[in-house]
């Protein structure tokens, strides 16, 4: 389960750098918005996903309540679930 988590969570940070980064530029530069409902749309499904996998592995885990809060926190930002990534699930 936690393999999968980590793979959701990189998988919901290239959706929120291409969103961020392609499909709003491509909107409001070049007034092309298709990008940004299927960049987005994926997105928003991802981002859910990765916060139902964060509360099961919470559990599953026995993560800490503040573990739990960066590791959902961090999906908002950009390049934030690299991070979590990196420094929460390296070793897992």
């Amino acid at each position: 389960m936690l393999k999968i988590f980590k793979i959701i969570a990189l998988v919901e940070g290239i959706s929120a750098l291409l969103l961020f980064f392609f499909a709003m530029p491509m909107k409001y530069i070049f007034n092309e918005p298709i990008y940004v409902k299927h960049i987005g749309m994926a997105h928003g499904i991802l981002f859910t996903t990765y916060i139902i996998f964060a509360t099961i592995l919470k559990f599953n885990e026995n993560w800490s309540f503040k573990k739990y809060g960066i590791i959902c926190l961090a999906s908002i930002p950009p390049f934030g679930t690299f991070y979590i990534e990196k420094k929460y699930l390296r070793n897992a």
